[in-house]
């Protein structure tokens, strides 16, 4: 938030503190004429953003609120009038995107004279993102109502905006220094590289293209079309393809396989999403059982210890696509939201992005939702992505204005509507280009994203590449756990789903299901919550483990493996998810998820008997913390017995600190002490 509070302090010192000292600071009211702009009327980088103080945000970046010409030549200019005419001392021109191509700036006097006051003769990029371009000279005898700016566009490294132009009638200069050591913006949008092709180990003569990144960074699938290579030769519309990651130092990248059959038919496959946990992928059209693709939905697949299963079409309500040749999907990290890019007739207009939900019975999604006209537009928008926060959307339009065919944009959700979301912001130009750009992915670290593009491909394809994202460009930070699950007595892999759940509100939020192949999981949880999770599998009792990431600013990776306890009488389970208030008894709200959790276990196997046992750490007087245990299992029996749970199944006893499992010399260890476990007493 700083840029923006610099940005204001900008248009406040134009608009205030130059009249401080003068009668008059005015900014462009009118536009006379325009040598040429990349949008008409009042829509996004029109010459009529221009007119007004400044309002670009954030400066350095493209911006919908500025104007950018649509071509690029050495006499380009823009002519705008004043509300007011003033004896001028000082003209400003606001580039807030690729500044130096001013070549000359005239005043316009109230007859129609022009007097220069600025000339350039060497255009070209200067060192700086953004700048106020600021003339002061020697007032003359004619008062100023106009002013008119010519650039050469050619002499700059792509397109550049202006945003404001204004006149004073003092030669302030503060204004100009104010601009230069404005910081930059923390939440808008900055690549640190320019794209990096992935090379011949990823991409070849052939397209390639719709990169899809596995939330930990290592696998990236996508497809190639028409390639010999494919399952059906030359002739393949597309084959799904992926390449491991050989070095996260150098980011470079094993050579590409063919993920192969079932996936792979000789029709046009293409891969969608991967699941948090790589275990599933989501495919375009539906496989008929005799090997023909209907294009009328969608399938998911999954893997096995031996490659992936047949996949199998994923039940959507009401799900229709009007044009059926043009579609995306894409699986939310949690896996209870799926986008997708259709065309429908409750649509803004052609491909509209939607979003359907996971009903209740976690097999079947919702009727699709559309996300609104903040998103979509009356032309194409498609290639959603949705990042690891869950809030940030990706996706690639053809309506917001841009630099070419399609753009890459960005939106934050604001609710849980799905159709409130924050006004799409263009990535700008060293992500867009004046050609088809789009399919943008990020893993979970945010640091780095692919894309697609015809820029620089091999030999004229269209490509895939890696660019390296600052802090400002990434979504939200998020940390991902990664561990095994285990069978606590024999310590092997167990075949589970992990749930993970919000603590204080009880809310699932997403699933996940272990490797076959390992038993390993990985879930990626946002920052901003205290959360649950746990391992589920039949003829076991998980032990669930936390983690509270409510004020974590930076993105993290945990191990945790976690252990299933067999039902058998005599297992011990411990309730790590109870929370009590420092030294009392009284349970905390974020507690209420695990006891439910134990509720429904009591309930499934209604002839169950348990002990409640209650433990502290070693601190303070012993008798004191038996009582303590003791009130502690007792206040959670409570809990239990109100519920509807018969207080005959349920014992207690409290140990005190007399049974630690960690060393009482640290807090690090001294917390595992304090603990509540329930015993199986009876099956």
């Amino acid at each position: 938030m700083r840029f923006y509070k610099s940005f204001f302090t900008l248009a406040v010192v134009l608009s205030t503190s130059l009249k401080a000292q003068a009668q008059h600071a005015v900014w462009a009211s009118k536009i006379v004429e325009v040598s040429s702009q990349k949008a008409e009327g009042k829509e996004a980088f029109s010459s009529d953003k221009v007119l007004g103080e400044p309002n670009a945000k954030p400066l350095g970046q493209i911006s919908n609120d500025a104007w950018i010409p649509k071509k690029e030549g050495k006499d380009e200019f823009v002519e705008v009038r004043f509300s007011k005419s003033l004896i001028a001392r000082q003209v400003t021109v606001v580039e807030n995107f690729n500044p130096g191509s001013v070549t000359k700036i005239e005043l316009v006097d109230t007859r129609g004279g022009k007097h220069q006051v600025y000339e350039n003769k060497n255009p070209g990029p200067i060192p700086e993102l953004f700048r106020s371009l600021q003339t002061t000279f020697e007032p003359g005898t004619y008062r100023t109502i106009g002013v008119i700016v010519t650039m050469n566009t050619l002499k700059v490294n792509g397109v550049n905006q202006i945003d404001a132009i204004g006149i004073a009638d003092v030669a302030a200069t503060m204004v100009k220094e104010e601009f230069k050591t404005a910081p930059a913006d923390d939440n808008g949008v900055s690549a640190d590289s320019l794209m990096v092709n992935l090379g011949p180990t990823v991409n070849s003569k052939y397209v390639d293209t719709h990169p899809v990144i596995s939330p930990d960074g290592k696998t990236l699938f996508f497809a190639r079309q028409e390639s010999p290579q494919n399952v059906g030769g030359k002739e393949d519309v597309q084959d799904v393809w992926y390449s491991t990651l050989r070095d996260a130092k150098t980011k470079s990248w094993n050579p590409a396989k063919n993920i192969g059959g079932p996936i792979n038919t000789p029709g046009p496959n293409g891969l969608a999403s991967v699941s948090s946990d790589g275990n599933a992928v989501v495919l375009i059209n539906v496989y008929n059982p005799d090997g023909s693709l209907d294009p009328k939905g969608l399938s998911m697949a999954r893997r096995t210890p031996t490659g992936w299963t047949k996949p199998t079409k994923m039940e959507v309500e009401d799900f229709y696509n009007n044009d059926p040749e043009n579609v995306d999907f894409y699986l939310a990290t949690s896996g209870k939201e799926l986008l997708m890019a259709v065309e429908r007739k409750d649509g803004q207009g052609q491909q509209d992005l939607y979003v359907s939900l996971l009903k209740s019975d976690g097999k079947t999604w919702g009727k699709p939702r559309n996300l609104g006209p903040s998103v979509n537009t009356k032309k194409a928008e498609f290639a959603p992505f949705l990042a690891a926060d869950g809030k940030t959307l990706y996706f690639a339009s053809e309506g917001h204005g841009g630099y070419g065919q399609s753009d890459i944009f960005y939106s934050k959700r604001l609710d849980d509507t799905w159709t409130s979301w924050t006004k799409p912001r263009n990535l700008g130009a060293n992500i867009n280009s004046s050609d088809f750009d789009a399919y943008y992915t990020v893993s979970a670290a945010g640091d780095d994203a692919y894309l697609v593009s015809s820029r620089n491909g091999t030999d004229g394809s269209r490509d895939i590449f890696r660019i390296g994202l600052t802090p400002q460009f990434r979504p939200e930070v998020v940390t991902l756990i990664r561990g095994r699950v285990l069978d606590a007595s024999t310590k092997k892999p167990v075949a589970a789903k992990i749930r993970y759940e919000n603590l204080l509100t009880g809310e699932e939020l997403g699933v996940a299901e272990t490797s076959p192949v390992d038993g390993s999981y990985t879930i990626v949880l946002p920052s901003g919550a205290h959360y649950g999770y746990r391992a589920e599998a039949a003829n076991y009792i998980s032990e669930s483990d936390n983690i509270d990431v409510t004020d974590r600013q930076k993105y993290t990776e945990l191990t945790q493996d976690l252990y299933l306890i067999p039902f058998t009488v005599g297992q011990t389970i411990k309730l790590t998810n109870i929370f009590f208030a420092q030294s009392k008894f009284f349970l905390r709200e974020n507690s209420y998820p695990e006891l439910q959790r134990l509720i429904g276990i009591l309930k499934e196997y209604p002839n169950m008997e348990i002990k409640l046992e209650g433990h502290t750490d070693n601190q303070g007087d012993p008798a004191l913390n038996v009582k303590l245990s003791l009130d502690r299992v007792n206040e959670v029996k409570k809990y239990l017995v109100a519920r509807g749970i018969s207080a005959a199944r349920i014992t207690t006893e409290g140990f005190g600190g007399s049974k630690p499992v960690g060393s009482n010399d640290q807090e690090e260890t001294r917390r595992l002490n304090r603990r509540v476990e329930f015993r199986i007493t009876k099956k």
